[in-house]
C-alpha cells in the first residue's frame, strides 16, 4: 500500500494542514508520497521533501498550476492515481475542491472530513454536527479521503529526507481560469492555525463592539473568531466565522465570548484543549463545553481581564 497526500501550497511554502494530512497518511500503513502540483513550486517540494514520514515528493510544475485551479490538479492526480491505495487531502476550501472531482471520475465513493484511521479500509469522521461519530468502512481499491486537520497531530516538518522525482504535468483542462484572489491582510495568526482564539458571538452587539476583544488578543497574541450569527449580522467578515459552516479549529486556548453555543458553533470548536465561556446567561449551552465558565457582562469583564493580564 502506497498513499498519495496532495499538499495544499502557495509554491513557495506548504500550508500547515498538509503535515496533518501526512500523518493521516501513514497511519492508512504504507509509504507515504506528496503530490506538490503548482508553479516554481520548488521551495514547497523542498519543504515537503522535509516532512518526516514522507517517503517521496512528486513534483508537477506548470504554468496552469500556479493557482491551484482544481480541475487542472484533479487531471494531474487522476494521471498518477493508479499506483496509490490512498489519495489524501486537507479537509480545506482547497481539498473539498480537488477530491470530490477526483472521486467521481474514479468511481470511488469519497470518505470525507475523516478525524481517525482505524484500519486501512476503515475510518471514523463527524456526523450531526459532531454529536455522533460515523465509522465507515470502504471495499474500493482506491479511498479518496479528506483529513480533517483537527483530528491528528502534524507530522514533523524536519526530520524526513525524502527523494524529489519531477513527473510529467498533465495536459491543461482548459475550462476554467483564475480571475482573481482579494486576500483579508492581518498582524494576527492564522485562524485554523493559531494556538489562542478569542472568538465573539451576537452578544457582542455590534461590529464596533469587537474592538474591545483587541487587548485581549493582542496580549494573548490570539487570533481573533466570531459565530456565524455575528457573521451574517455583519459585525465581522466571513472569515472569521468558526463553526460547521465557518474554519474547524482546535487551539491550545479558545475564548468564547458572548457566544450562546448554537449546536454548528460547537462542532467547529469543541475540540479546543481549554475553552473559556464568558456569558450573562448562566443557560447558555456554551457552558456544557467550556473547561471554565464566567457568567457576567462581557463589556465588563473583558477590559478587566485584558487588565490583569498587563
Amino acid at each position: 500500500m502506497v498513499a498519495l497526500v496532495i499538499a495544499e501550497h502557495d509554491n513557495g511554502s506548504l500550508k500547515g494542514a498538509t503535515h496533518h494530512t501526512v500523518t493521516a497518511a501513514a497511519q492508512c500503513g504504507g509509504d507515504v508520497h506528496v503530490l506538490v502540483a503548482g508553479s516554481n513550486c520548488g521551495a514547497a517540494a523542498e519543504a515537503a521533501a522535509g516532512i518526516a514520514g514522507v517517503a517521496k515528493v512528486l513534483v508537477a510544475d506548470a504554468a496552469y498550476f500556479a493557482d491551484g485551479l482544481a480541475e487542472n490538479v484533479a487531471e494531474q492526480i487522476l494521471a498518477i492515481a493508479g499506483s496509490y491505495s490512498h489519495i489524501l487531502a486537507p479537509a480545506t476550501a482547497y481539498g473539498k475542491n480537488i477530491l470530490p472531482r477526483v472521486a467521481a471520475k474514479l468511481d470511488v465513493a469519497q470518505i470525507s472530513e475523516i478525524t481517525k484511521v482505524d484500519s486501512p479500509d476503515t475510518f471514523e469522521r463527524p456526523i450531526y454536527a459532531g454529536n455522533a461519530i460515523a465509522t465507515v468502512q470502504s471495499s474500493d481499491s482506491v479511498k479518496v479521503i479528506t483529513v480533517r486537520g483537527t483530528g491528528f497531530d502534524a507530522a514533523a516538518s524536519t526530520g524526513g529526507s525524502a527523494a524529489v522525482e519531477t513527473i510529467a504535468a498533465a495536459a491543461d483542462f482548459g475550462k476554467s481560469a483564475f480571475v482573481g484572489r482579494e486576500l483579508a491582510k492581518s498582524d494576527r495568526p492564522e485562524l485554523t492555525a493559531a494556538k489562542i482564539i478569542v472568538s465573539g458571538g451576537r452578544g457582542m452587539g455590534s461590529g464596533d463592539n469587537f474592538k474591545i476583544l483587541e487587548p485581549l488578543a493582542d496580549k494573548l497574541g490570539a487570533a481573533m473568531g466570531a459565530s456565524r450569527a455575528a457573521v451574517d449580522a455583519g459585525y465581522v467578515p466571513n472569515d472569521w466565522q468558526v463553526g460547521q459552516t465557518g474554519k474547524i479549529v482546535a487551539p491550545s486556548l479558545y475564548i468564547a465570548v458572548g457566544i450562546s453555543g448554537a449546536i454548528q458553533h460547537l462542532a467547529g470548536m469543541k475540540d479546543s484543549k481549554t475553552i473559556v465561556a464568558i456569558n450573562k446567561d448562566p443557560e447558555a449551552p456554551i457552558f456544557s463545553v467550556a473547561d471554565y465558565g464566567l457568567v457576567g457582562d462581557l463589556f465588563e469583564v473583558i477590559p478587566q481581564l485584558a487588565q490583569e493580564l498587563g
